[in-house]
């Protein structure tokens, strides 16, 4: 999610906002500035109770298994109904936000997630429990693609890059938390309190989030007429750069959902036979996607957009070839590896859709968020599969032939960039 080279319009909006006046972009917010800890805080909560729901059973896969007599591959349906239902309806509701804004809706989602999440430990079987996965994912919708808009109004561009690391880390955050909370919670309790107590922290994130988040100052609302929408939907998939943004935000997705979805089998299983606490800890490797994500935007500074995601895919391929070892210690090198790699990329491509977009910002993200959930849902299905039938080894080679992708695609975009420097 790299930036463009140079800074896009803030226009903003499936139909609508157009760009701030340079008076009001100087009022935009910055470090350090009135109001930028408030909104980064809430920011950072709001993506830490988004992601610690979103995937709240990847840690308890073996657990449900066990409960509902069900193999990896459908147990994996609860992680995936969740991202697909985020995929299918990010789109739609980021409509909503260019009409109501950004703050009433994520508000709105949130409270219907956490809403959802006191039901879910409740679910008397696996097609309820998928079904209430779905409805929760849907919710949760609104909350990527809004909270992007929203910086790339209320920020100065130069802090963008800053902002969406802190939002995408408060996102690694979330993901560890849940998955570490309910591991050692299931391993005393069960899953389903451990369900519970997630929807719980969810509920404070989201009450804090409301109460700190900025009102927004540079939000004009706009209209809901679907020609417009569809209008500003074809135009961003017709512009190349976001189409291999799209395409690299879902390989990387792929790779880091088929790695979690299924890693907790394999740490259960014989050689390393880790009980369901020890395996749940696991995911405080996502403290590293927090560094590598907050980070993103130096790393940029030094290699450009395309030198970052070479390394980002680099270092998530030797993460991914380290994690085939039968060394407890190599394979959690490996996975440090595979989160660095996957956050950097992924905070890279998603403020690079930020900026490349002149217009519908909101649509141009969620059609980001859409190909990053599509991609995470792949990957959970498919990563189960593959270790159904290979083991391991399978989910590793579905990982890294992602990568290729990733690499390629990124090609493709140096060679372009070369034949327009020459025919300029």
């Amino acid at each position: 999610m790299n930036p463009a080279d140079t800074g896009a319009s803030t226009v903003v909006g499936a139909v609508s906002s157009s760009a701030p006046a340079q008076t009001a972009a100087d009022s935009r917010m910055t470090p350090g500035g009135p109001g930028y800890r408030r909104m980064s805080l809430a920011l950072f909560l709001a993506g830490v109770a988004t992601f610690a729901l979103l995937y709240s059973t990847q840690a308890l896969l073996p657990s449900i298994s066990g409960e509902f007599g069900v193999s990896a591959s459908e147990a994996s349906w609860t992680v995936a109904a969740a991202t697909g239902g985020l995929a299918v309806f990010v789109l739609p509701i980021s409509a909503l936000s260019e009409r109501f804004g950004r703050r009433t809706v994520m508000t709105a989602s949130l409270a219907v997630a956490v809403t959802v999440a006191v039901l879910v430990p409740l679910a008397p079987s696996l097609p309820a429990l998928v079904a209430l996965r779905a409805v929760q994912g849907a919710a949760l919708a609104g909350l990527p693609a809004s909270a992007t808009a929203y910086l790339a109004e209320e920020v100065r561009p130069r802090a963008l890059i800053t902002a969406i690391g802190l939002f995408v880390a408060g996102n690694s955050v979330g993901g560890m938390s849940g998955r570490v909370i309910t591991g050692w919670v299931a391993q005393e309790w069960g899953w389903r309190v451990a369900l519970g107590v997630i929807g719980a922290l969810a509920v404070a994130c989201a009450l804090a989030f409301r109460l700190l988040l900025p009102a927004p100052r540079h939000f004009t609302p706009g209209s809901l007429r679907p020609r417009v929408l569809v209008g500003t939907v074809r135009d961003h998939l017709a512009n190349p750069l976001l189409r291999r943004l799209y395409a690299i935000g879902a390989l990387f997705m792929t790779i880091f959902g088929g790695v979690y979805t299924v890693i907790g089998y394999r740490l259960t299983d014989e050689p390393f036979s880790l009980p369901q606490g020890v395996v749940g800890s696991i995911f405080l490797v996502y403290l590293v996607g927090t560094v590598s994500a907050s980070t993103a935007g130096r790393l940029v500074g030094r290699l450009g957009r395309r030198g970052a995601l070479y390394a980002a895919g680099g270092t998530t391929a030797a993460g991914l070839l380290l994690s085939l070892s039968e060394s407890l210690s190599l394979v959690l090198l490996g996975l440090v590896l595979i989160t660095a790699g996957f956050f950097a990329g992924h905070a890279v491509a998603s403020s690079a859709v930020s900026r490349t977009a002149a217009k519908g910002r909101a649509q141009a993200s969620a059609l980001y968020q859409s190909a990053y959930y599509v991609g995470s849902s792949a990957g959970s299905t498919v990563g189960a599969v593959a270790f159904h039938a290979e083991g391991w080894g399978g989910t590793v080679a579905v990982g890294l032939v992602a990568v290729l992708g990733v690499v390629g695609i990124t090609l493709a975009g140096t060679r372009a960039a070369l034949v327009a420097a020459r025919t300029a």
